[in-house]
């Protein structure tokens, strides 16, 4: 190559290089160049069947609308397979980073996998991913949502024949729920002044094998049941709807979400407590930090939680326990529900005043 044609070959091989490294939407799954235009957040949910996660697809919504993200939520439906499958498709699509709220903890970890091959952060949303290199853990203290169901339990009930339905054993939640009620409960029972006659899970959380649970534990102990400690609050309606009317309000009924139906009941007396979560600084936070994740920038963590192969960097919320006596300072004061819905079924000169 003579010296006259050297500088159009330089030319032409600096173009053909920069061509290779800025790919459009074909190239390389339809990645753009990171830190270029809005972050793009691939959410993956279990299900909506229940109203509470009907609540955090509406906030992750709002939330990456307010800091201007893009996101795209696809619903699994409690199937692991299509789960796996949604996530690759959201890796396809090139998201940036992935929120994921697992419908089976331990099949998760490959969606961690195949993610972190293409250098996509994940964060486990609500339930934790075991056995994997998650990035970050967002969610309410579950360990501490069961010890307070428990310690309600006994502060009311603290003499008896307690039953124990624990969530779905695919949920890492559900397990850890029960080790929060036990470490409470087991003194009680080494002291003899409770006994637990039945623990049991509920497959899927359904309220169906809650009923189930509660008839079978009825029969076995001629209705001499004092508590039922349920572990959320479709199990606690399954529950319900399993007592003899003179048992209904006089059997204690502790449950989690505060749901609408939920806290219906609490009002009208026939289920005892829930543990309200709040979850917009659930969602919000979720979504703030995969924002930070996505540009590479340090989110910050105060606690970190074992998932089986690592010490997860976690951000944990505190719950609050639920009762008749602070419905108007909890879920009403903070717009969760709203008055005219929870009162709906108690005669109008029963409602508190605002």
């Amino acid at each position: 190559m003579n010296t006259r044609t050297r500088p159009i070959f330089l030319l032409l091989l600096a173009a053909l290089l920069l061509t290779a490294c800025v790919k459009g939407p074909g190239g390389d799954a339809g990645k753009r160049a990171k830190g270029t235009g809005p972050v793009r957040i691939g959410i993956s949910m279990d299900t909506l069947k229940e109203e509470r996660w009907q609540r955090d697809k509406a906030l992750f919504e709002q939330r990456c609308k307010e800091v201007g993200a893009e996101c795209e939520i696809q619903v699994a439906n409690g199937d692991d397979a299509v789960q796996t499958k949604q996530c690759d498709n959201l890796l396809t699509k090139g998201v940036d980073v992935l929120i994921v709220a697992p419908h089976n903890g331990q099949i998760a970890a490959s969606i961690v996998e195949a993610a972190h091959r293409q250098n996509v952060p994940v964060i486990s949303y609500d339930r934790l991913i075991r056995n994997s290199d998650v990035d970050l853990y967002v969610a309410h203290q579950v360990v501490k949502i069961g010890q307070m169901q428990a310690q309600y339990a006994l502060d009311h009930k603290p003499k008896g024949n307690y039953v124990l339905i624990g969530g779905s054993q695919t949920d890492n939640n559900a397990i850890l729920l029960v080790e929060g009620q036990m470490s409470v409960l087991q003194p009680a029972v080494d002291r003899g002044d409770i006994k637990i006659v039945t623990k049991q899970f509920a497959r899927e959380w359904l309220a169906s094998e809650a009923l189930r649970i509660t008839e079978d534990a009825l029969t076995k102990n001629n209705n001499d049941i004092q508590a039922i400690v349920a572990s959320n609050d479709g199990t606690a309606g399954g529950a319900i709807s399993a007592l003899p009317p003179q048992l209904v309000g006089k059997v204690l009924v502790t449950g989690q979400d505060a749901a609408l139906d939920a806290v219906q009941r609490i009002v009208q007396g026939s289920q005892t407590m829930t543990v309200y979560k709040p979850i917009q600084p659930l969602a919000f936070s979720a979504v703030d930090a995969a924002v930070k994740l996505a540009r590479g920038e340090k989110v910050e963590t105060k606690e970190t939680i074992n998932n089986g192969k690592k010490d997860v960097p976690s951000i944990l919320h505190l719950p609050q326990v639920l009762d008749k006596s602070n419905v108007m300072d909890t879920v009403i004061k903070d717009g969760y529900h709203k008055l005219e819905d929870v009162y709906k079924n108690v005669p109008k000169d029963q409602w508190p005043k605002q």
